[in-house]
């Protein structure tokens, strides 16, 4: 039986190549993008899961917490323009996929069936990120301690987590990507010698959301050239 999923970011970058990977699978997928909720609105996860079980049948069996924001909030910026920085970064990458993640494992519970959440989460959740970026790091490690809390919560009711940590991805123009984002120097301080691909960020994502054994509950697993390891 095809597994019903809701992946959120599903329209570009890594979220559009884990839906590609996703429907060459058989999945029946709602692939949804900012047009279909505001993840930095407070009702925006309730509506988004509330359209995703109509487009799915009123089934969701896997969540995909892609969707996420990567803005910066140099420490030079004003008080009050640095906290909303913050804020936003928090409510549309750790708030809103909390959110997403409860109303899964309350619609699991109620159905007493499994289900499987796999989180985008970042290699800056363990390594950090630019002087800019305290904001990003710290919803990214966020969201891995939460995904950690919910495999070790509900393990025995067959609610599985994971997250992925990717590195750099490669989401754009070639040469754009690397000079906004330090070139040769970024390259340099990867030992592969190059960004993924999304489509590498993909075949782990649809693994964990579709193969994974049970066993492998909890796991965080990086995708990031060896640039970090732990």
């Amino acid at each position: 039986m095809a597994k019903h999923i809701l992946l959120t970011g599903g329209g570009r970058g890594i979220g559009a190549a884990i839906a590609e990977a996703l429907r060459e699978r058989g999945a029946k997928l709602f692939a949804a993008t900012s047009a279909d909720a505001d993840l930095s609105e407070p009702h925006g996860p309730t509506l988004l899961w509330e359209k995703a079980l109509e487009q799915l049948d009123g089934r969701v069996d896997v969540l995909i917490n892609n969707a996420g924001i990567f803005e910066a909030a140099p420490i030079s910026e004003p008080d009050a323009v640095w906290l909303a920085s913050w804020q936003r970064t928090m409510t549309v990458n750790l708030e809103a996929s909390a959110c997403l993640c409860r109303s899964a494992v309350l619609a699991w519970q109620a159905r007493q069936c499994g289900g499987r959440i796999v989180n985008i989460a970042s290699r800056a959740a363990y390594r950090g990120d630019s002087p800019a970026h305290w904001h990003y790091a710290a919803s990214k490690a966020g969201m891995v301690g939460m995904t950690k809390t919910i495999a070790r919560g509900y393990g025995r009711e067959g609610i599985l987590a994971f997250a992925v940590c990717p590195g750099f991805t490669m989401t754009g123009a070639v040469d754009d990507y690397l000079a906004s984002r330090g070139g040769e120097a970024l390259l340099a301080d990867i030992p592969l010698g190059r960004v993924a691909d999304p489509e590498e960020i993909a075949r782990i994502a649809t693994f964990l959301a579709l193969d994974a054994p049970p066993s492998m509950t909890g796991a965080i697993v990086d995708a990031n050239g060896a640039s970090y390891v732990r």
